[in-house]
Parts: C-alpha cells; structure tokens; sequence
C-alpha cells in the first residue's frame, strides 16, 4: 500500500476502509485533539459508517485524490469517526450542521476550532460544482481562508452554535399536568395526527425517501386493539397492515434472501439503499411479531421466519453475537448484489422461468437501472387465480425459484460486513428473537435469545458492576456504553424473564436500571443524559429525546422504569415515568412520527397495563399459549409457587392446576385456567 495513516490500527471496518487514504486521518482522541491546539490548526471531523453508500462515493472522488489529500493535510487536523463506535460525537455535530444548513445526513463533513467547537460543515460534497453544492476543494480553501483571516468571526460562530446546542437540548419538554395528558382524547389527537402524514396508497409515512417507523405502525396496531374496532380503529389496523404488506412485497424487502433494507428511495418500496442494518431486522421482526399475533396473518410468520434466517445466516458471529450491518455496495457499484438480469433468472429456473420471472416483475428492460429488483405485485392467492393455478402450486414454484436463485447469488463476491457487535443493537434483536418466540411457539428464537443475552452480559462489562462497553470486536470491548445501550439491554431482559420466567433476568434489569438512574441522570428534568457522568471529550452532553430510526434511550428507559415499577411495586419509579411522558405529552400528540415509542408509551398509561401471573406445577405449556396470545400492554411472570420477594407473584394459593392471574394495580381476579379464558377476562368491556 502507497499510504498508511493512524486509522490501520482501529478495529471498524469503516474506519479501516480509510486506513490507506492519502489523507493523515487520525481517530477521535488526546493525540489529534492535542496536535490541534499545539499547532493552532482547525480540525475536520468527517462521519460515517461502514454501510453507508454516499460515504464510499465521497472516499472515491475526493479522500482518494493526492491533491485534495494534500489540501486537507496542509490546513487541517484530519478526524475520522465511525458513528455507530460513537453516537455521541455524530449527535452533537449532526445537530450543529442541521442547525447550519437546515439539513443533515453522512457523510456528516464538519469543521471544529482547535477545541472542539463546530462552525461550518455539510454533508456530501461533489469533487466539481454539482448538485447546487460546491467542490470539497473550494469549500477546504474557503473555510481554511477564513481561518486564518477572520478568526474572530469564527470563534464567536463556534461559541454561539455551542450555546445553540446547550438550549435546544430541552426542546418541546414543558412541564403540563397528568390529568392534561394522560385522557383517551390525546390517544386519538396522536392518531389523527399519524394518519395525516400516513401515505394511504402505499404504505408508511410521509414521502420518498421512506423509512420503516416500526414504532409508528406499533402504535396504529395497538391503537386498533384498544379502540376495539370502532369506526376509527379500522382505519388505523388498514394502515397498519398496508405499511407492513407493501414493505414486504417491495424490494425493500429481499425477496429472494429475507431481511430488510435500511430505506426506500421512492415512494413504492422499490428501491431500497440496499444496506441492512441489525437494528431494522430487529425491530421489524417485533413489530412483524404483534402483527402476527393480532392478525394471524400466515404471511407474517413467514417473514419473521425468513428475516430471522437470514440474520442467523449472514449477520450471527459463532459466539451467538449479532453483527452490525451489511454494505449497500459489492464490486464498487450499489445493489449489485442484490439485482437480476432476466436473461440469468431463464437459465436458473428453465420452465418456470415465466411464471416466477412475472410474479416478481423481472423484465427485460428491468425496473430499476436496466435491471430487477424482484417485488410482488399481486397476493399469492390473486397472481395463482390469474394463472389458474392452485397457489400450493405457485408457492411451491417461487419457493424453488428463490432458493436456486439464492444458491446462485452467493457465489457472487459479497458486500462488506461491518463485523462489530453493538451492545444496543444485539440487545434489539434480543427482544426481537423474544418477541418471535411469542409469536410463533418457535424454540430455536427463546434458546438464541439466551445465548445472545449471556455473550453480552460477559463479553461487555466494564469495570464496576452493571457498567458496560458500546462495541465489542477481537475480544476487545470499547467505548463506555451509552444510554441506548443500557436501555436496550433493561427492555431485552424484562422480555427474557417473560419467556423463560427465570426472575435472574429481572433482578439483573433492575440492577442495571439503578446504574442508570444513578449515572445518566438529569435532576432537573427527570430525563436521561445520552452519556454517562465524566465523559470529557464531548462539548455537551445531550439529551436524546426524539425516536429515530431507532426508539430513544429515554422512550426505552421510560417504558422500563413504567414495567419495572409494577414487577418491584416502586411507585417513585412510576412516577418518573409519568413525569417524563407527561412533560413530552404536546410534542407527542402533535408529531408522533418524531415521537412513536413515547406515543406507544402514552396509550399504555392511559390504556393501563394487564398484570397476569402464572402459577403452579407444569406451567410452562400453558405460558407458551399465553405468550401467543395477543395483549400489547401487559407484564407476564409465571413461577411453580408463589415467591414473597415479587409483588405479583406474592400471596398466590397453589392450585390442582397451573392458573393464570390477572390483575391491575395488584387487585386480582379469581384465577383462570386456559390462555382462552383469559382474553375472555382481558376484552369484557369495562362496566359503566
């Protein structure tokens, strides 16, 4: 290799990738941050990851380029971040540049003073004028001319955005009454206002480019559930159903190998950026799981089986660890991987080329850049009465079709793997693999769920107890976790003490979420820093409060002080809970795509929560049925006899036969027998 700079000795593939640029990159740390100060130079931080397909094009055109590499090396102290290693940086100086230009994005290019303070930045920037963006190289000559010449300027620009950043960090909380915010009425005000940005056509929210919003299509499922399908709820569960159907037959979908794609570049699904990231399968497969067990859907289970496969297949370390994501880009183009020419599918699949080649629109001419993304256009059922086949038949077909055709793909060179293990997004798909559980009876997902939950509590601890690493990868975890990782391992135990009902999960995610209370806490607000206490390298420290593209560590940690306050009976934690959610509770009724799991959140509070207790000898049939069983607000423990130290399984007789209690507030009905029962006592409308 021509050039090595101080990235070849970091363990992320992406910041690996750039190991060899001419560019003198340097990691974030003392020796880049001291060099800046010492030679009174301005820093640029570049961010990305290793999926990303704008991050490549940009290393090509202009990190690549000797004479760019030279403007950069000459006037600036050159900083790579990889932002899944560090959310916390990409936060604050993604928020810097959305506050500079009014948009955001990666590659997230931003320029810093010499102590770390952000004053301009963008994104992507072409190699020539295009786009309506300048060149890279006129916006590096221009920003290290203005350095040099109007300093002042710049720093009381810094200091101002910094200050901006400080303020905006209690953005849309205001203190409001709960008898204000927890009534049905701010239920359906967050309803309606979902289904004005819902695409009624298509599916999801809002316009190209189009993204999942699990936690949206979560809440309409179980808004549909709790209205009881009155006139209003109809619509919600035709929404619902719509978004997951149309992501499923779309080429967001991998047709031929199961799992999803990070996003839709168009309005139908079709065309993904074909990059797929841990986090979506995971909170795909748990929403895929509730809409299974609402609907029955057949076509539901199948997806969450084939999605589980293919993170099993191609995203599962040998350790039982799950791996971060998988590049958009094989052989230097986009979706390669991924793609059909007509002309390969005839001499894959011979006579039934025809009939599998129509079912999922692959054509001559192609329908994305003179080549196929495979989607569906019709059901099974419609496409096999078209033909005037029996749909066994056709499904049969399309079963052999996508399995030759998935033979044959991978003897094609594959996209990278981003191969590092991420404490939050293993504990996602932790739930996910529980929630799969629930939903299909499916043994193997309980048993990788406890192997994953036992790889993580070893491999990622820190040095004091319930202190944990972000990243893991050689044996070597890294980076103090951050409050997504926390909150994402206390909700994946709550579940696994669900579905195995061994109480060590719960006691450890009780341990853990007084870690976090005592380490990540804000006294003012009652919400959650996103890092914990004595991080110094960071210019604010924030509060997330928005649901992305994945929930908020402070919708997450909400949602688990709301269910722990009920498994160890602590009012001060529900109390927090309702705090939080209640001085959101504007924000959420009006924006609830930006606030999804907090809005999942609110409709529990107001919907109250079902505490069922199982109890007695042989009962772990019996919990299989019920786990099956559709009840989104609910806490579940099930124990051979009663246990004095939990409150829901206190004072329960022993019975002949396991019985099921339900409760609220810990007042219980007599007990139950069977999972049928139950949801006898669960739906009885409330006496008037």
């Amino acid at each position: 290799m021509k050039h090595s700079n101080k990235l070849i000795h970091e363990t992320s593939p992406y910041l690996l990738q750039h190991a060899h640029n001419p560019v003198h990159w340097y990691p974030w740390g003392d020796e880049a941050l001291t060099k800046a100060k010492e030679e009174n130079k301005p820093i640029l931080v570049s961010i990305g990851y290793a999926a990303c397909h704008w991050c490549h094009v940009m290393e090509r055109e202009s990190f690549e380029d000797e004479s760019t590499a030279k403007m950069m090396n000459e006037n600036f102290i050159n900083i790579k971040i990889d932002r899944e290693e560090r959310p916390d940086l990409d936060h604050i100086y993604m928020d810097a540049v959305q506050a500079m230009t009014g948009s955001g994005g990666w590659p997230l290019n931003v320029f810093l003073t010499p102590d770390t303070k952000p004053f301009f930045g963008g994104t992507y920037f072409p190699p020539q004028r295009a786009y309506n963006r300048p060149s890279w190289q006129e916006t590096l000559l221009g920003v290290a001319q203005a350095f040099r010449e109007r300093r002042h300027e710049i720093d009381a620009q810094a200091e101002n955005l910094t200050q901006h950043l400080l303020q905006s960090n209690s953005f849309g909380i205001q203190k409001m009454g709960e008898d204000e915010i927890f009534t049905k009425e701010k239920t359906d005000e967050a309803f309606q206002n979902l289904m004005k940005s819902a695409d009624k056509e298509w599916g999801g929210f809002g316009k190209a480019p189009k993204f999942p919003q699990t936690a949206s299509i979560l809440f309409l499922l179980r808004y549909s559930h709790t209205k009881n399908l009155g006139d209003l709820s109809e619509a919600s569960l035709q929404q619902a159903i719509l978004s997951l159907d149309k992501m499923i037959e779309g080429g967001i979908y991998d047709q031929v190998g199961g799992g999803f794609a990070r996003y839709s570049t168009d309005t139908e699904w079709l065309a993904p950026h074909f990059e797929k990231m841990l986090y979506d399968n995971a909170l795909l497969v748990s929403v895929l799981s509730e809409a299974y067990q609402l609907t029955k859907k057949e076509r539901y289970k199948e997806v969450i089986e084939e999605t589980m496969e293919f993170v099993q297949r191609e995203l599962l370390h040998p350790a039982k660890a799950f791996y971060a994501a998988l590049d958009a880009d094989s052989e230097g183009v986009e979706g390669k991987f991924y793609v059909w020419g007509i002309e390969e599918v005839k001499n894959l699949l011979g006579n039934y080329a025809a009939l599998f080649c129509e079912y999922y629109d692959i054509t001559e001419k192609g329908n994305w850049e003179h080549t196929n993304i495979l989607r569906v256009k019709k059901t099974v059922a419609d496409f096999a009465a078209e033909k005037n086949i029996p749909a066994t038949e056709l499904k049969k077909i399309i079963k052999t079709g996508r399995e030759k055709l998935l033979q044959k793909r991978n003897e094609r060179i594959r996209p990278l793997l981003d191969d590092k293990i991420i404490l939050g997004w293993n504990a996602l798909m932790n739930t996910a693999c529980s929630k799969a559980f629930t939903a299909t009876g499916i043994e193997m997902y309980r048993q990788l769920a406890i192997d994953n939950i036992q790889f993580l509590l070893e491999n990622f601890k820190g040095e004091k107890a319930n202190e944990f690493h972000h990243t893991w990868k050689n044996d070597k975890a890294k980076y103090p976790a951050f409050l997504d990782d926390y909150a994402f391992l206390i909700q994946a135990l709550i579940h696994l003490q669900e579905i195995t009902a061994d109480t060590k999960w719960l006691l450890q995610a009780k341990s853990i979420t007084e870690f976090v209370m005592e380490n990540f806490s804000e006294p003012d607000t009652g919400f959650f820093f996103y890092t914990p206490a004595g991080q110094a390298d960071l210019i604010v420290r924030k509060k997330e409060v928005y649901d992305g593209a994945v929930p908020s560590g402070n919708s997450v940690m909400a949602n688990n002080l709301h269910q722990l306050s009920i498994l160890f009976d602590k009012k001060e934690w529900k109390q927090r809970c309702s705090d939080m959610t209640s001085s959101l509770g504007n924000a959420i009724t009006r924006y609830p795509t930006s606030f999804g799991n907090w809005a999942c959140l609110l409709q529990e509070i107001i919907a109250g929560t079902n505490e069922i207790a199982l109890i007695g000898n042989n009962f772990s049939g019996l919990l299989t049925e019920l786990l099956g069983e559709y009840i989104p607000h609910r806490v579940i423990m099930a124990s051979h006899a009663a246990n004095p130290g939990l409150p829901l399984l206190a004072n329960k007789p022993m019975t002949k036969n396991p019985a099921i209690y339900l409760c609220r507030n810990y007042t219980c009905l007599n007990p139950v027998f069977s999972a049928k029962e139950l949801m006898l006592l669960i739906n009885k409308p409330p006496k008037h």
